[in-house]
């Protein structure tokens, strides 16, 4: 988990001061083409190399974390906003509103995130807010699932039966007694959500959906750099392909030690 932590930590440094390293000359404007010699290996001047298109490889890939960074954080939360209550209120009410849910949200979760996000995305089109919404849907049902299945449990606990019998209203129950013991799940479904989009929104950029096409993003640039590969231009596609598989892990071991954390009877297991 520590180097989880570490390395997902980098990443949202990075994110987070590669405006002020522009400001300071550090960085190139990663939306500024030509302005560069194309296709220049890595040198000290261009540390990771130059495109097809002229763009400093190193600053398209410093801000591409910052991009990934946007849409992964607002579409994790998104489906979080939206799964989260819905388990909550589905598992304690039940009956054919439960039902209903249910169905919905298994007719979701059995369609690939993959096919649903690009369908969705090439429906909504292109930006921040859009590939965030055409990211979320696929995550939506797991958080309700989650939270379902805890809430339909807890709720036959006594102090839920002792907080009815007092008259607490549903709400009250809801907020107060139910929310923080069925959500322990949450954090480790939150990290490991944030992973997956990563790797989705990367095929998102990589089929020319998503993000518009100047901002820095690696599978757009993993896509621009296809056709140079077979002539030696190899930097422009590892320094973004090795971006997105650093944060994909990073986020990964997040998530599996606050698994190891949370559930106690996996530890002691190994």
């Amino acid at each position: 988990m520590v180097a989880g932590l570490v390395i997902t930590g980098c990443f949202i440094v990075v994110a987070l001061f590669a405006p002020t390293f522009q400001a300071w000359g550090w960085l190139q404007d990663p939306t500024q083409s030509l302005s560069n010699p194309i296709h220049e290996p890595p040198s000290w001047n261009h540390w990771f190399g130059t495109s097809r298109q002229g763009y400093d490889v190193f600053s398209r890939t410093w801000f591409g974390s910052q991009a990934a960074l946007k849409v992964v954080v607002l579409a994790t939360t998104l489906s979080l906003i939206i799964g989260v209550p819905l388990g909550l209120i589905s598992g304690y009410l039940g009956g054919k509103l439960d039902r209903v849910l249910l169905f919905l949200m298994d007719t979701i979760y059995t369609l690939p995130g993959l096919l649903l996000s690009v369908t969705l995305a090439f429906v909504v089109g292109r930006g921040v807010f859009n590939a965030a919404i055409a990211l979320s849907i696929s995550y939506v049902p797991q958080y309700y699932r989650v939270v379902r299945n805890h809430t339909t449990s807890v709720k036959t606990e006594l102090f839920i039966e002792a907080a009815q019998a007092l008259g607490a209203s549903p709400g009250r129950i809801l907020s107060r007694y139910l929310f923080l013991n069925v959500i322990q799940s949450v954090p480790v479904l939150f990290t490991l959500n944030a992973a997956d989009a990563i790797l989705i929104l990367g095929g998102l950029g990589f089929l020319g959906l998503g993000l518009p096409e100047q901002t820095p993003e690696w599978g757009h640039d993993l896509r621009q750099a296809l056709d140079a590969l077979p002539t030696g231009i190899w930097w422009t596609a590892l320094f973004p392909g090795l971006a997105m598989t650093l944060m994909v892990v990073g986020l990964s071991l997040v998530g599996e030690g606050l698994s190891e954390l949370i559930n106690p009877r996996f530890r002691q297991k190994h």
